[in-house]
């Protein structure tokens, strides 16, 4: 494998068009329950809130996650391997994922992938001063819509599809197993998943972690209406809409509510969607999964687990998946 040519940053922009989401905000909004995509919650207002969350007591997650990492680092790094390339969806801030790449032999190339533009530009600048041997390639895009990384990484690297922060929670089963196997197919037969999941347990623990004390969550989840009113030109009144954040332990997911205080008409692309009081309109769901429910929708996705690691209290786990083809 040749070695990256080192250069400044340079973005890869496959950022959904404006027009684009529009339309799926529009669908969206007249399914039953009304719906927005999660992806609102991530522009800049809504990343830097989120980072306020992660370090919240109340939101476990971050912490235990990061509680596993550095407990289990050298055998992350010896499942990873040497010169690998990692390709992170949804990088966020980077905090884990630069204790990830410090551990890591020679790892030849990072691509972080995310919506946020200005949020992911920042990282890749302060990952490629921090690590000036590695190969950094910021991608902006929707990790939910398939993508090709053929032109920047070699077809000879080994691939490792980083996932952290139990995101792949966000998705409802049938599309889990989608992005499961659009990981496959990214990584090859000679790469690897190194995904975070966050676990069942009591209403006592979850709960708290989606309707912190503080109010940032529901500010976060607020946020997303203002960033859809300004990509699309909806007319959401913020001020109308009130956070919950419900646990359903039957169905193994919390679910993130904004409810209409008011009988409202909002207006998007010259249409009209009439909302009633007490309305929801459903911005996530966060699934909770038992790790047998969870192996199901890997080996129907054509993959297993080969390492996991936990934290003390068994709350959250990181996996280590290859291809079930693999010996």
């Amino acid at each position: 494998m040749s070695a990256p040519i080192q250069n400044q940053v340079s973005l890869m922009d496959l950022e959904p068009a404006a027009d684009d989401l529009t339309r799926e905000v529009l669908h969206s909004l007249r399914e039953t329950p009304h719906r927005l995509s999660c992806r609102f919650f991530y522009d800049e207002t809504g990343a830097k809130l989120f980072s306020k969350i992660c370090d919240l007591k109340e939101y476990y997650l971050t912490r235990t996650e990061l509680q596993i990492m550095n407990e289990y680092l050298g055998e992350i790094r010896h499942c990873v391997g040497p010169k690998a390339a990692i390709i992170e969806f949804g990088s966020g801030s980077g905090q884990k994922t630069e204790l990830l790449l410090e551990s890591l032999e020679r790892p030849w190339c990072y691509a972080p992938v995310d919506i946020s533009r200005e949020q992911l530009v920042e990282l890749a600048e302060r990952m490629s001063a921090r690590f000036p041997d590695l190969w950094v390639q910021p991608v902006c895009a929707d990790y939910n819509t398939p993508f090709n990384l053929d032109g920047i990484i070699e077809a000879d690297a080994r691939r490792i599809v980083y996932f952290p922060g139990s995101t792949i929670g966000n998705l409802v089963p049938e599309q889990a197993i989608t992005m499961l196997r659009r990981m496959k197919g990214l990584v090859g037969d000679r790469g690897a998943i190194l995904l975070g999941l966050d676990l069942a347990k009591s209403r006592e623990i979850i709960e708290p972690a989606y309707n912190d004390s503080e109010g940032l969550t529901a500010a976060f989840n607020l946020n997303a209406l203002k960033h859809v009113n300004r990509v699309t030109g909806t007319d959401f009144n913020v001020s109308a809409f009130e956070h919950r954040a419900i646990y359903r332990p039957e169905q193994y997911r919390v679910e993130m509510h904004l409810i209409s205080s008011a009988n409202q008409t909002v207006r998007i692309n010259g249409q009209c969607i009439r909302l009633e009081k007490g309305n929801h309109i459903v911005t996530e769901y966060s699934y909770k999964y038992p790790l047998e429910v969870f192996d199901r929708l890997l080996a129907t996705a054509g993959l297993r687990r080969i390492r996991t690691w936990f934290d003390r209290n068994r709350w959250f786990s990181l996996q280590f998946i290859q291809s079930s083809a693999c010996p």
